[in-house]
């Protein structure tokens, strides 16, 4: 199975922003069209991740009127930090 489909698997694009089970954060992802991730929580105490968390408040502070953490990168690159985070 190819690393894209074990994340979407893992990380569903098409539930809802209430639907983000514990443990877990709800993210957007995506410089123009946003997707959305859960992703676990522990991600965020890994530095590749707080590095991430970091541009992050520069470019938006502390406001994410989409309900969710907006995070401005591509989908691809947030797919490429997730997978080695998964294989940890």
């Amino acid at each position: 199975m190819a690393i894209r489909q074990m994340l979407r698997r893992s990380l569903p694009s098409e539930r809802k922003s209430n639907e983000v089970p514990k443990g877990h954060l709800a993210v957007y992802v995506g410089q123009n069209e946003k997707k959305h991730f859960v992703i676990p929580l522990s991600y965020l105490y890994h530095p590749s991740f707080q590095e991430l968390l970091f541009q992050v408040e520069e470019e938006f502070g502390f406001h994410h009127p989409m309900g969710g953490l907006t995070i401005p990168c591509s989908e691809e690159s947030f797919i490429h930090l997730t997978s080695y985070l998964i294989s940890l």
